[in-house]
């Protein structure tokens, strides 16, 4: 006789437990520990299953590691920005999953995408399990993509789907819109539980790797910002990515964290537009297109984003604070690195900002994660603290070390050509251990913190009057 077995899941990581709780151990998080039935049953003598289970198993097969075939060629959308972050586009029998918040893109970009691949021979199929067809439809005609061979669909009956794809004729690009709405019906738990996130991606990826089908995954996140469900759901595909922006911006940014066919932390940079997405081919001119170079506390940052520079300007802004803990806002950077970076410039440079509230910002809605931004950050802060302006045709890079020391970067010279490929003359940079490509630009090297003072000549009588004095 068989007897059912139920076991206690946490929906933010998936942990198991052995009883309810209000709190799961694992990752902290509250009243998200759910009984779920166990997928299979457990008949009583366990020995007999166990000789069962070893009459079906088969010996797998061996070969060496120099195969014969040719890999597939890659598939290619022709949106640059989309194929850049696949790593030169689509690799056949591979599961990519792109997560992001609601409404920011993600089904417009790759109904867009699929449209692209279908118009150069590709078969997709798009799925959908959150909409209806005619809400689909009534997407694509606003894309102008209803032209577009691209086959639809609604469900979210995974044991269907697999019924329906895993043919000989079989597509070569399948969107799943979206993981969160799929499940199987041989679990009891609701669609979007961590067991039906893992059961369905499993099949699906399975499938995949069988028929050699792309398979386009759309995962929902977080309020935390990562993607919902179980974290295994992450190493299990083949390419994560991640679409950002914010929503009072038109600029959105596709974020590669893994990818096993190309390079990680590429990106690439879309505007939505009332026709949808359009590629940005020069991120840096756009991002610096509102720029106004006599504005005290802004700096532009030389950074790179996967194989890109990119140029943004960073806003810094310090005022007096009416409140006995100054506020430290931050958006587009993080946090502990401007409380870092505060730390070193009081106790090295010999700055006050005590008493004074810091507001940090990256313009257009951009997110910067590397340490290169420091010196930047620190020149914006110097900036607003003297309420003098930085050189309008200045741009600058460089990590900080605790002890005030500038720091050299990765690919100093490309950031150093975009720069000069847009037009500032002057860089302030780490000192480099090798030879700069220095032609039509002035490169100023800084060895510490301390240096930041050349740039203000009249640094004592703005202090002074910032101080009130």
């Amino acid at each position: 006789m068989a007897r059912a077995a139920t076991r206690h899941i946490c929906q933010s990581c998936g942990a198991a437990h052995p009883r309810w709780a209000g709190r799961c151990d694992a990752c902290g998080a509250w009243n998200s520990i759910v009984e779920e039935v166990a997928p299979e049953t457990v008949p009583t003598g366990g020995k007999a299953s166990k000789k069962a289970s070893s009459r079906n198993a088969r010996n797998i097969e061996f070969v060496s590691l120099d195969g014969q075939n040719e890999p597939a060629p890659r598939k290619c959308s022709g949106i640059g920005e989309f194929d850049r972050v696949a790593g030169g586009g689509l690799v056949p029998g591979s599961a990519l999953l792109i997560g992001g918040d609601p409404g920011i893109g993600k089904s417009t970009l790759l109904l867009q995408a699929v449209a692209g691949l279908a118009s150069v021979g590709a078969r997709c199929v798009y799925i959908s399990g959150e909409e209806s067809i005619d809400q689909v439809r009534m997407r694509a005609k606003r894309l102008a993509v209803q032209s577009a061979p691209v086959t639809l669909a609604s469900a979210t009956n995974v044991r269907d789907v697999l019924a329906t794809l895993d043919t000989d004729d079989a597509p070569d690009i399948v969107v799943i819109d979206s993981i969160q709405t799929m499940y199987i019906d041989s679990l009891e738990s609701a669609p979007g539980t961590v067991s039906q996130v893992r059961a369905s991606a499993q099949e699906l990826i399975r499938l995949a790797k069988r028929r050699n089908i792309t398979v386009l995954l759309v995962g929902h996140v977080t309020k935390e910002g990562v993607i919902a469900g179980p974290r295994v759901l992450e190493h299990m595909v083949d390419t994560v990515m991640y679409f950002e922006g914010e929503r009072g911006h038109q600029f959105r940014i596709l974020r590669a964290v893994k990818n096993r066919f190309g390079p990680t932390d590429e990106i690439g940079v879309f505007e939505m537009t009332d026709g949808g997405l359009s590629e940005v081919t020069n991120p840096s001119a756009l991002f610096l297109a509102d720029r106004n170079g006599d504005v005290s506390g802004a700096a532009v940052f030389a950074g790179i984003e996967g194989t890109r520079p990119v140029l943004v300007e960073i806003q810094a802004l310090v005022a007096p604070s009416p409140l006995g803990t100054p506020r430290r806002n931050v958006v587009g950077w993080d946090s502990g690195r401007l409380s870092m970076v505060l730390a070193v410039l009081e106790s090295r440079a010999g700055l006050q900002f005590t008493g004074k509230d810091v507001y940090l910002n990256v313009a257009g809605g951009f997110r910067i994660s590397e340490p290169a931004a420091d010196l930047a950050v620190a020149a914006a802060l110097t900036s607003a603290l003297y309420g003098l302006p930085l050189p309008g045709s200045m741009a600058i890079f460089g990590e900080i070390g605790l002890s005030g020391e500038i720091r050299a970067v990765s690919q100093m010279a490309a950031r150093l050509k975009e720069a000069s490929k847009l037009g500032f003359t002057q860089i302030l940079a780490p000192q480099s251990r090798g030879k700069l490509p220095t032609e039509g630009v002035a490169l100023r090297e800084l060895a510490g913190v301390g240096d930041l003072f050349e740039l203000f000549p009249e640094q004592p009588a703005a202090e002074s009057q910032a101080a009130g004095l």
